[in-house]
């Protein structure tokens, strides 16, 4: 128990010079650590309570999904019925609720048309159904109707999605160290230290940033379209900077481009009038299909659609080719580039609204760091003194052992990026208080064996054996207890379960393992008496 081979000894104190080499940039002020070896600059991040910031809840619009499925499908089903051999001609695609029906025109084709429809469906996570139901009523009409079982999966997808493109759309704008996180089946957390305004974060995150083309409905009644009615296979669309004054504007449903086929985003300016403009750039599929419709299109005037509402609807005065476009819609040079790095980062796949916000200011975050260090001070040097005071020479192995695990833990998170949040801080001043327990039941084990007059290396090699069960037992229940914490737990309650599973095991490596190396160390000059 107490034997120590060579290989051993540098292991653990290769590991304790890591631990200690990667705590110190976190000591450090940002000018010192920028001096230090590209592997060394890693620190802990503090959270937004600490360094101030801004936290907003994001709520999506599950509604906003079962819409955007029926117009996916809508497209499916018209490009699937024209594509497949033979082909099979329908009538108008009609939306009713939450359900698309189509007529087909030959009866005969009708369980050819329901045998491709199933097809573009798919199963529902493990539920064992399908995504659509899909029936015929009437002889010929073809109803898809979307089951809850595919909703849900729609949502949890659209959700992991989203989650991703808000996290490019933060990198973009330059911040450090985001903390964004799912919360329940539809809320996002976000928060970004030191961000004071959150107004633009706010505007970008909130910004779907659906790109579309469509062709202008030439055909739809301006009286129609003023009572926002629109023709079969058209839509009525918001167009606040329309020429002829009308707010409103008909567009063909079916989408001639989408932005899901963006390359890149930037901002420029305009040659003709020097406003702000986004100039896009398309794929190479995205190109060529974008120079088909405008070569087939001449001399039609085409929407440029963002959101849901028309930008501008130019009219296509000659093939657009090369894969470029250029985007205007009465932009300044700030809401171009917002514009932008939406269009980089990827459309939301959902709407998401702000339902929470709050902005910490850096005074507050500074008090919390401040009292929280004098937190830890205080314990730490109460602990050090009463094990000190109550164990001697096994007390001051013991405080040892307690400093070099502060340092374990400092150095543990910052190597693996973690965030330090004010209830991290009453995580980490509850271990060190706990740190020594494991001493505690070390040396209280020891002096028993001592009354029982054992010699001095049966003392401390039994006290040490009988001692360390009872110590990985009690820890074990407390890593099973913070791993719930954090598995069920969200934002503080994470940060405090992840500092006690970090100092839970640190504080048993050091207690069990490096106080008694040092023990072992002390052994070996062959001591006559053991006072303890």
């Amino acid at each position: 128990m107490l034997d120590f081979p060579r290989w051993k000894i540098w292991l653990v104190t290769l590991t304790l010079v890591v631990g200690v080499l990667f705590s110190i940039p976190s000591f450090l002020p940002d000018r010192l650590v920028t001096q230090l070896p590209s592997a060394l600059q890693t620190r802990i991040n503090l959270g937004l309570d600490l360094s101030g910031g801004s936290h907003i809840l994001l709520e999506a619009d599950t509604k906003d999904v079962a819409k955007q499925r029926l117009q996916n499908m809508e497209e499916t089903v018209r490009t699937e019925m024209r594509r497949g051999d033979p082909k099979i001609s329908i009538g108008d695609i009609s939306r009713r609720g939450d359900k698309l029906s189509f007529m087909v025109r030959d009866g005969a084709q009708v369980d050819a048309a329901v045998e491709r429809i199933r097809s573009l469906t798919q199963g529902a996570g493990m539920t064992g159904k399908r995504d659509w139901d899909v029936a015929v009523v009437d002889g010929n009409t073809v109803v898809m109707t979307p089951t809850a079982s595919g909703l849900d999966a729609a949502i949890e997808s659209a959700m992991e999605v989203a989650t991703e493109v808000i996290r490019k759309r933060i990198d973009e704008m330059g911040t450090k160290e985001p903390t964004i996180i799912r919360q329940g089946a539809n809320r996002i957390v976000v928060q970004v230290p030191g961000l004071q305004n959150p107004e633009a974060l706010k505007s970008l995150l909130g910004k779907t940033a659906k790109l579309e083309f469509k062709l202008v409905d030439v055909t739809a009644d301006p009286a129609e379209i003023a009572q926002d009615r629109a023709p079969v296979g058209s839509e009525i669309l918001p167009y606040p900077t329309n020429p002829s004054g009308i707010p409103v504007i008909a567009v063909k449903r079916q989408v001639m481009i989408s932005g899901d086929q963006l390359i890149d985003a930037q901002q420029g300016y305009s040659q003709e009038t020097n406003e702000a403009v986004v100039n896009i750039r398309f794929d190479g599929a995205g190109g060529r299909k974008f120079a088909r419709v405008t070569t087939e299109n001449v001399n039609r005037p085409f929407a440029i659609i963002l959101d849901g509402t028309v930008l501008s609807a130019p009219n296509i005065n000659e093939p657009i080719l090369g894969g470029s476009a250029q985007i205007s819609g009465s932009f300044t040079v700030a809401s171009a580039n917002e514009l932008s790095i939406a269009l980089r980062s990827g459309k939301l796949p959902v709407a998401l609204t702000v339902v929470e916000e709050r902005t910490v200011g850096p005074d507050l975050g500074a008090d919390s760091i401040q009292k929280g260090v004098l937190a830890c001070l205080i314990a730490t040097v109460a602990v050090l003194i009463f094990m000190i005071v109550t164990y001697g020479r096994f007390g001051v192995y013991a405080n040892v052992a307690l400093i070099v695990n502060i340092f374990l833990i400092v150095g543990i998170m910052a190597i693996f990026n973690a965030t330090l949040t004010l209830p991290g801080i009453a995580g980490f001043v509850l271990t060190v208080g706990a740190a020594v327990d494991a001493n505690v039941l070390i040396n209280e084990r020891i002096r028993e064996e001592q009354r029982r007059g054992r010699g001095i290396i049966q003392t401390i090699e039994v006290g040490y054996k009988e001692a360390s069960r009872a110590i990985f037992d009690a820890n074990i229940t407390n890593v099973i207890a913070a791993t719930l914490m954090f598995y069920f737990g969200s934002g503080p309650v994470r940060g405090f379960a992840v500092v006690l599973v970090i100092g839970i095991i640190t504080s048993v490596f050091t207690a069990v393992t490096v106080s008694r190396m040092l023990v072992s160390f002390w052994l070996r000059t062959r001591p006559t008496q053991l006072v303890i």
